[in-house]
């Protein structure tokens, strides 16, 4: 019978190796190493963590742009915080201020080139705003709305001249604007919405129409109350000899308000008014009839049209020219993928704070109250979420690397590597906005009632954060995306592909392309190399780990491409049902994918860290990341005859150890969150309501 030891351990030669070469801490989760730390694994309720270890912890975390990090942290005020009780009116207009101030700091300079009057630094933008996770939400949608989406589709997609006439405009916040794309019958639908754009020859004019009820735009940010100008995505129409043309989806700068406020002729805005959150940003509709602009409206960068009407594009095919439109805009992706994550990290502080000073029924032993972190469960709760959250934040910081160096020197990605740049920005941000609610429910529920109290900011985020999913992609659509570029093989013309034509693709995928883009790594050869020859693999072996997670995503390919083999040669309507049968099984494929794609960043960044003490702890984290997923599909690795029954039981152990050993520093692991400390002033940290934090000595 293997027992857990032979599943978990090697022998101590070989338990060394593995550690020294990988950062995993293997030996020391199974109990058999010294500790990282004495105290790991007791909980103690000092109130403070080891501000040594979360320093080197954050540096990981804080990533290439730590210093911009550390300038907007020392620029936050308790001010930028989500204001309780306000009305509507009263938080839109909260908003506003904290807008300006944004503005007046310069900050938004630093999303648009220096060509357009900006300072040109994608990578620390994208963290500036990131960071406004921890504080408000609305501020941070407001902030993406105007700078990342509306200023963004003008520096994207707008030539030289519009950008000199409107970015100035739009960094100072003396032109307001909203991003109008969405439509309230065709939600992800973008390709096919129905607004239209139609060329005058005579006038020389764009005609913006809504034709059906259904064309109405929905849910735009900036649309109910502040802005003044729309992006607005169209069908755009020329016609030429008499024909008409239809050219796909494109951009056009429309005006919708006046100085005053008022709607424009033609145009008619409707305030969605509560929401489920986020009160401070004025979301609503947009109605346009017969609404003129000038021919210099349409952002021109992907599809033009000339004085007489003729357009022209430097990209032939319809779809291609589409998805190369959308994928200069993933900074929204990327935005609030890294916002959700910051939020979750701030629940997770607020949680396990509050878990170590609260305590519930008195210890046998002592008499006195057990910290509600000391319970199995509580830690169960917590801290795999926290190693998700480190996981994470990681992760984010690799593709925010990616983006600005993007930016920087697009010549460098050839279509392969963009596609892939687009379609890890697509999943992070759908797998780090779906665990950021999951993680902030979680944590109000590990707060009891006390979590409840809005005055303790966890309900407010947790509704705040709540739309993250569905927006800026909804998240089901954007896993299934990755899914279908793995599929694809990152075939540059996939943009063109109905169901029918992604079916008969499928027919020459290869799920050697995930074993060829991993092992090409240097990280491959180095955590592969570490596991040693013995017939029950450890699966806390960092090699090991990464092959379970890539066989994982290799196996879902290959079976879902036989399963679309299965439409060879038939009809649309035969491949959408045989497409729509295999949804479910695309969806486990691209989310795999990012399981995996997360864990070999987090590998890496632990690789790089200089500080043992931290490379250990952060190997730690590691291993119940991968635990973690381990114990959340076990059903698929025992269906799969991946791990026995054995070591499914053997890893439940080791998961729980670890969460026990990890909880003996919890706050010091959400320390390294680095969030501001101004956060934590509130009722259930510092009222009568939980006993008396104790020094250390007297736990």
């Amino acid at each position: 019978m293997t027992t857990e030891n032979d599943v978990l351990n090697a022998d101590s030669s070989d338990s060394t190796n593995a550690t020294a070469a990988t950062g995993s801490a293997a030996a020391d989760a199974a109990g058999t190493a010294q500790s990282v730390h004495p105290n790991f694994g007791r909980i103690t309720t000092s109130g403070r963590g080891d501000a040594e270890l979360a320093k080197s912890l954050q540096k990981i975390l804080d990533g290439e742009w730590a210093d911009t990090r550390e300038e907007t942290r020392a620029a936050m005020t308790p001010d930028l915080v989500n204001p309780l009780g306000l009305t509507m009116d009263e938080h839109r207009d909260h908003v506003m201020t904290q807008m300006q101030s944004l503005a007046d700091s310069g900050m938004p300079k630093l999303g648009f080139k220096a060509e357009d009057g900006g300072t040109g630094d994608t990578g620390a933008a994208l963290t500036s705003f990131e960071l406004l996770g921890h504080l408000d939400l609305s501020v941070m949608v407001k902030a993406g709305v105007q700078w990342g989406l509306f200023g963004g589709a003008i520096a994207n997609l707008g030539d030289a001249e519009t950008r000199k006439k409107y970015l100035p405009g739009v960094m100072s916040l003396d032109l307001l604007g909203c991003f109008a794309m969405t439509e309230i019958g065709g939600g992800s639908d973008v390709q096919n919405l129905e607004t239209t754009a139609t060329f005058d020859n005579e006038t020389g004019e764009f005609v913006i129409n809504c034709p059906t009820p259904s064309a109405e735009k929905a849910y735009i940010g900036n649309a109910a109350r502040d802005g003044r100008m729309a992006a607005t995505f169209a069908q755009l129409i020329t016609i030429e000899d008499g024909e008409e043309l239809r050219h796909g989806v494109h951009c056009l700068l429309v005006p919708i308000r006046d100085e005053a406020g008022n709607d424009l002729p033609g145009v008619t805005t409707t305030d969605h008014g509560h929401k489920g959150g986020l009160l401070g940003v004025d979301n609503g509709r947009i109605w346009f009839d017969n609404v003129r602009v000038p021919r210099e409206a349409l952002l021109n960068r992907f599809g033009s049209v000339d004085e007489q009407g003729r357009y022209s594009s430097p990209i032939d095919s319809k779809g291609a020219r589409f998805f190369t439109m959308l994928g200069t805009l993933i900074r929204g992706r990327v935005s609030v993928g890294a916002a959700a994550g910051a939020s979750a990290r701030t629940a997770l502080a607020l949680a396990t704070r509050y878990s170590l000073i609260r305590r519930q029924f008195d210890h046998p032993e002592t008499g006195k109250g057990i910290p509600l972190l000391e319970y199995r469960e509580h830690q169960r709760r917590l801290m795999p979420r926290i190693a998700r959250a480190y996981a994470y934040a990681v992760a984010q910081n690799a593709i925010v690397a990616e983006l600005a160096e993007f930016e920087k020197n697009p010549d460098a990605f050839d279509e392969v590597r963009r596609r892939e740049m687009e379609t890890h920005a697509a999943g992070i941000k759908a797998t780090v906005t779906g665990f950021a609610n999951d993680t902030i429910t979680e944590a109000r529920l590990a707060c009891g009632g006390a979590g409840y109290m809005a005055e303790n900011l966890l309900t407010e985020m947790r509704k705040d954060c709540d739309v993250f999913s569905t927006f800026e992609g909804d998240n089901v659509v954007l896993t299934q995306l990755v899914g279908k570029e793995l599929m694809g093989a990152y075939a540059a013309e996939f943009g063109d592909m109905d169901q029918r034509e992604t079916v008969a693709f499928a027919i020459n995928t290869v799920a050697d392309v995930v074993q060829e883009k991993t092992r090409a790594s240097t990280l491959w050869q180095k955590v592969v190399d570490a596991v040693t020859d013995r017939e029950h693999t450890d699966i806390l072996d960092r090699g090991n780990q990464l092959e379970l997670l890539v066989d994982r995503e290799e196996h879902l390919l290959e079976t879902v491409a036989r399963r679309l083999r299965k439409a060879q040669g038939q009809d649309g309507s035969a491949a959408f049902k045989v497409f729509n049968s295999a949804q479910d099984h695309l969806l486990q494929a691209g989310r795999a994918h990012m399981d995996s794609w997360v864990f070999a960043r987090f590998a890496e960044a632990i690789d790089a860290c200089e500080d043992p003490e931290a490379k250990e702890v952060l190997g730690m984290l590691c291993d119940l990341y991968v635990l973690d997923i381990v114990d959340q599909d076990k059903g698929w690795f025992l269906e799969h005859n991946r791990l026995t029954t054995e070591r499914t039981k053997a890893a439940t152990a080791a998961r729980n150890r670890l969460c026990t050993k990890l909880a003996g520093r919890a706050r010091t692991l959400v320390d390294a969150f680095a969030v501001p400390e101004f956060v934590f002033d509130v009722p259930m940290l510092n009222d009568g309501g939980v006993d008396t934090i104790e020094d250390p000595a007297e736990a």
